[in-house]
């Protein structure tokens, strides 16, 4: 797994006793990083079957619900998993990026500023591989602009701009939209904030 090689990884997970819940829910995020979410759907609900209160693999399956675009159901796994852990930032994020998907914009905020209350750096790129929720691009643009706010919030303008940006890139959003919220009231004199309202103006005419 460490070196990428799923399917050897797979092929090595099979040898394991078939009792055993850790395996079989290693053995779906090698599936799910392959892209077969069949079978990684199969591998863990057979390890929840045999440990009903992992939360981890409940956070697993709510992402393969995710990407077949089953929000409901991956809703209802995100929250069974927040019953058993309720301080996982991973989880939270997760369900708060669902709920995007879903356009329940204010909803999915609240369970971001969960996360980044818990982990600050929930939103960065990591290397250690976890299972997240796969959002589609209009996701992306949301969560973006929704970190944006956050940002601002928090008195971190250059990570605010960097978040409006990527969300204007994914057209989630507009200038005059940005303008209007005051949650960015904090960032209109920055001359950063302006060169970015204006180069965005400028593509759209």
């Amino acid at each position: 797994m460490a070196h990428q090689r799923y399917q050897a990884a797979i092929e090595a997970y099979k040898k394991a006793p078939p009792n055993n819940a850790i395996v079989w829910n290693k053995m779906g995020i090698a599936y799910q990083l392959m892209f077969n979410l069949t079978d990684a759907m199969h591998c863990y609900r057979t390890s929840s079957k045999l440990s009903p209160k992992n939360s981890n693999v409940l956070n697993n399956l709510g992402t393969t619900y995710d990407a077949l675009k089953e929000y409901r159901s991956a809703e209802k796994m995100y929250r069974k998993a927040l019953k058993i852990d309720p301080n996982s930032a991973l989880i939270l994020k997760n369900l708060g990026t669902n709920l995007l998907a879903q356009r329940k914009y204010e909803k999915g905020w609240e369970e971001y500023k969960a996360a980044l209350k818990i982990d600050p750096s929930i939103f960065d790129n990591s290397a250690r591989p976890r299972i997240e929720n796969p959002a589609s691009i209009s996701d992306r643009g949301a969560m973006n602009y929704y970190l944006a706010k956050g940002c601002a919030r928090a008195g971190m303008p250059e990570r605010a701009i960097q978040y409006l940006r990527m969300a204007l890139d994914e057209g989630y959003t507009n200038p005059r939209k940005i303008i209007a919220d005051n949650e960015f009231a904090t960032l209109q004199g920055l001359p950063e904030f302006k060169e970015l309202l204006s180069s965005q103006t400028q593509k759209r005419q």
